[in-house]
């Protein structure tokens, strides 16, 4: 289990703090280190012995346990980041973030479990309803097993998590193998907590065997899923009869509409674009940028990169660093070199430096080049010009993904058009796509996935309706 860690433009291996960091796989409720699939089969019949247990607990006692979580992040909270910058490389303050939102969502999650409920059927609505008194539950759908990527190890996993204890279910977690340290330290907080022995389990190790061994046994009753298409695709063609929600990626997109004040939304777009080095699932990718504010548009985004501070993950200024791993920093810049040899030009960046793959932004990018029609994953943007809006909008649907899409505008009935036309899960108005907030319905359409998440939306999934006639004739 061997990983990379970029710090001051060197790579190092971290067996050093997996030392450090052993503690946290010692006492874990159901954990294994590397699993093999009897390993994983006895987290599944841990998770299902404990059912009954979560069924057992009031609405109130989810809700305490999820705020236990809560605070004990918080109190936990530059350990948690300091863990996730060590994994992944992603910048302390990126990490520190991403915490505060993890304490945010468990709070949504306990706030969710005390409003798990379900609707009153008015019966003598139609002929032979008379005298009938009908309404729906929400119950726990069982085991749920969440297989979760590296590049928000502890919000993504709290979204996730997080529902599926709120609605009474009981969950076996495979982390990225990248950021497996960050799961150890979510199970090492949850025994601490009130949950039932039994109700989280955590294995680590290959994807596939534990993912196979997840479809084949008979008590996963649900497949929440977060990482690539092909896999995702896979899981659900051969999931049979198991609920599944999937979390695909994208490769989202943006239109600048003319008449927007850029220097008011240069900030956002490079956050939008940069962040976490770009490995962020509604990372903008695409930018269509009207041709009469072009000129404009590059020299402010130019400049606001070369602002940026690269380096150390641990730097609390740092803004971008390494990718997860070398092979990804080649591949993405592979890409790049293809949609020159395409006919796109290198605005900035376009190579790398000391172990990291600067920020670059390509201009007059064909559709066709993988940079532009499939997702990227690294810091990479394209630019685009376009000459009205509807062809903006043509641009951003021209792709198989379609999670979450934004436009600048300053035209209410721009607005209305984009939200109305744009094939995406999310549209988002006067912001980048990669803004989201943990209690909004979250998800796309096309290839981004099925299923939302989102506290509220989340339960949803991990539920299942019964509907309950009285007869009173």
């Amino acid at each position: 289990m061997k990983k990379h860690l970029l710090l001051n433009g060197e790579w190092r291996m971290t067996d050093q703090y997996l030392d450090v960091y052993a503690p946290y796989s010692k006492e874990l409720i159901g954990q294994f280190a590397i699993a093999t699939e009897i390993d994983v089969q006895q987290a599944i019949e841990s998770a299902h012995a404990a059912t009954s247990k979560m069924a057992m607990l009031t609405a109130i006692q989810r809700a305490q346990i999820l705020e236990q979580l809560s605070n004990l992040f918080a109190e936990h909270r530059e350990e948690a980041a300091t863990i996730i910058s060590l994994e992944s490389a992603k910048p302390l303050k990126y990490a520190v973030a991403e915490i505060d939102r993890t304490i945010e969502t468990y709070k949504f999650a306990a706030e969710e479990a005390k409003r798990l409920a379900g609707e009153l059927i008015p019966m003598d609505a139609s002929k032979g309803g008379e005298g009938r008194f009908a309404y729906t539950l929400r119950e726990p759908i069982g085991v749920i097993a969440a297989i979760t990527p590296f590049n928000f190890p502890q919000n993504l996993v709290a979204h996730k998590v997080g529902p599926a204890l709120a609605a009474g279910n009981t969950i076996v977690l495979k982390p990225a193998t990248q950021t497996a340290l960050s799961a150890h330290f979510l199970a090492k907080l949850l025994a601490q907590t009130d949950l039932p022995a039994g109700a989280f389990n955590l294995v680590t190790g290959s994807g596939k065997l534990i993912g196979d061994t997840f479809l084949a046994h008979p008590q996963v009753k649900m497949i929440t899923f977060t990482g690539s298409p092909a896999v995702g695709i896979s899981l659900r063609n051969r999931a049979g009869l198991k609920k599944v929600t999937l979390e695909l990626g994208s490769n989202a997109g943006v239109i600048v509409d003319g008449g927007v004040p850029l220097e008011n939304i240069m900030d956002r777009i490079v956050m939008g674009a940069f962040s976490n080095q770009g490995q962020v699932c509604i990372s903008l990718q695409r930018i269509y940028v009207m041709d009469n504010v072009l000129d404009s548009f590059l020299k402010q985004f130019t400049e606001k990169i070369i602002q940026l501070k690269l380096g150390n993950p641990l730097d609390p200024k740092t803004d971008l660093t390494s990718m997860i791993s070398e092979t990804e920093q080649q591949r993405a810049y592979a890409w790049i070199q293809e949609a020159v040899n395409e006919g796109a030009q290198i605005i900035t960046g376009g190579r790398i430096e000391n172990n990291i793959l600067l920020p670059t932004v390509l201009y007059n990018v064909p559709s066709h080049s993988r940079v532009s029609c499939e997702e990227i994953f690294a810091p990479v943007v394209i630019i685009n010009t376009v000459s009205t809006i509807d062809e903006a909008i043509e641009a951003i649907n021209d792709s198989n993904y379609g999670l979450q899409a934004g436009i600048f505008t300053t035209s209410i009935e721009t607005a209305f058009k984009a939200s109305k036309k744009l094939q995406v899960g999310g549209v988002i108005i006067n912001d980048v796509p990669t803004y989201r907030v943990d209690h909004m319905p979250y998800g796309g359409v096309k290839d981004s996935g099925t299923g939302k998440e989102g506290i509220k939306y989340a339960i949803e999934e991990m539920t299942e309706m019964k509907l309950v006639i009285w007869n009173n004739n």
